[in-house]
């Protein structure tokens, strides 16, 4: 499983459409075995999700999302559990743990 998550500062960026990083965690038997920060280069909006699925993304977690971004990753096979603030770590260790707050309706003008 690869996660990932809108970057800044340690916490999950709330603008997805307007990320300028993501942090990946690759995950193996419940347990993330690698961690990294990778920059978008510019890529925003539509293109993010073209950028995820090359990266062998297969769930995203973050916080305010336009239905075209959400269309674009259903299209993708990825996973979404919008509508989530605060650190990316815990936010990725609470998915783990099948204890993760979303909200399933999650949606950003």
């Amino acid at each position: 499983m690869r996660i990932a998550v809108p970057y800044e500062n340690g916490n999950i960026f709330q603008h997805f459409g307007r990320s300028e990083a993501f942090k990946f965690y690759d995950v193996a038997d419940g347990a993330v075995t690698a961690a990294a920060v990778v920059s978008t280069n510019g890529s925003g909006h539509g293109a993010l999700a073209g950028f995820l699925m090359q990266r062998g993304v297969d769930t995203l977690i973050c916080g305010g999302i336009g239905g075209g971004a959400q269309n674009a990753l259903a299209q993708a096979g990825i996973r979404l559990f919008g509508g989530v603030s605060g650190s990316a770590d815990d936010a990725v260790n609470a998915l783990l743990a099948g204890n993760l707050g979303y909200d399933p309706d999650v949606h950003c003008n």
